[in-house]
């Protein structure tokens, strides 16, 4: 008997078939955990459920943190990509970790993070991130060495070096977030953009101390942020270059009183008019404030803005 009528509908079948298994085997590892500290999620500690992610995932991995405070240390590290952390409720990731404790030399520094980020494509919402070590010196909260890192409406809290945003052209986001600390404390050498965020000065100090390649067009960019001291704290400075290419800009931010008159630092870089780029768009008053600016900062005039756009700023990640 001619079979031959059977074969394109067996082929239909087998193909019917392998495209009905194809969405499990790229299921084949978890997409959602939950951690809980009361033990009501998948995992008791942040990082055990982190460990347990598939590393390199092709589809985008979610832990949900159920309110509560979680005192570890936390690393995504880098091939759990494509990961983010969401805080359901008040979540507080605390340690207590410094330049004296760690004591592993001169970069003692990078050992301290709270949370350090060295994969691609990391979230964090609603999390607070805390360095509970006091005035004690350098001792990050947050240390981010990935590229297309975003985090919305967390809290970022330290004194001396919060936050260090590393890696050359590495792209990182934040938006409606509260950072606050004593010296430097926001630093690095990564391209950073800063969006109606808060920013609390705990010391008479520096803000930012920006470590920019010579290779990269933009370092740090300041937009609609708003400037705060705590209770007591003298004026503060926009920032100091860590390195001698370092660029940094605050575009309609609101200062209040308390930045200096000067505005930035030059750490003893000698002629920093010739390598390092400080600048500000100020739309009222900037004519008063030109005239007290070091002689080497800038002024951007409102045509120069669609250049410092976030999406001019991170070309190329689409959010």
């Amino acid at each position: 008997m001619d079979t031959s009528p059977l074969i394109p509908f067996r082929l239909s079948a087998l193909i019917i078939a392998l495209l009905a298994i194809l969405p499990s085997a790229f299921a084949e590892y978890k997409t959602e955990y939950t951690v809980a500290s009361d033990g009501s999620g998948d995992f008791f500690r942040i990082q055990d459920a982190i460990d347990d992610c598939k590393s390199f995932p092709d589809l985008p991995i979610t832990i949900r943190i159920k309110e509560g405070r979680y005192r570890e240390k936390v690393t995504v590290p880098a091939w759990n990509t494509k990961l983010s952390l969401v805080g359901e409720g008040e979540v507080v990731i605390a340690y207590n970790s410094n330049f004296k404790a760690v004591d592993r030399g001169r970069n003692s520094t990078f050992f301290t993070a709270t949370l350090e980020v060295l994969a691609n494509d990391f979230t964090a919402r609603n999390i607070t991130v805390a360095n509970t070590s006091g005035p004690v010196g350098q001792a990050i909260a947050l240390r981010v060495e990935g590229d297309r890192c975003a985090f919305y409406e967390c809290k970022l809290l330290g004194n001396q070096d919060t936050v260090y945003l590393a890696g050359e052209g590495n792209r990182q986001y934040f938006e409606k977030c509260h950072i606050e600390g004593t010296v430097d404390y926001i630093f690095g050498e990564a391209t950073a953009f800063f969006e109606d965020c808060v920013l609390l000065c705990k010391s008479g100090s520096y803000i930012t101390a920006a470590s920019t390649p010579q290779s990269s067009a933009y370092g740090f960019v300041f937009n609609r942020c708003t400037v705060e001291r705590a209770e007591g704290v003298g004026e503060v400075y926009l920032g100091r270059p860590w390195r001698k290419f370092a660029r940094t800009v605050f575009i309609d931010c609101d200062y209040g009183d308390g930045i200096n008159s000067e505005g930035w630092k030059n750490w003893g870089w000698e002629k920093p008019e010739q390598t390092v780029f400080y600048a500000e768009y100020i739309a009222k008053g900037s004519k008063k404030v030109a005239k007290q600016r070091v002689e080497w900062s800038h002024q951007l005039s409102k045509s120069d803005l669609s250049d410092y756009s976030k999406e001019s700023v991170l070309a190329g990640w689409e959010f």
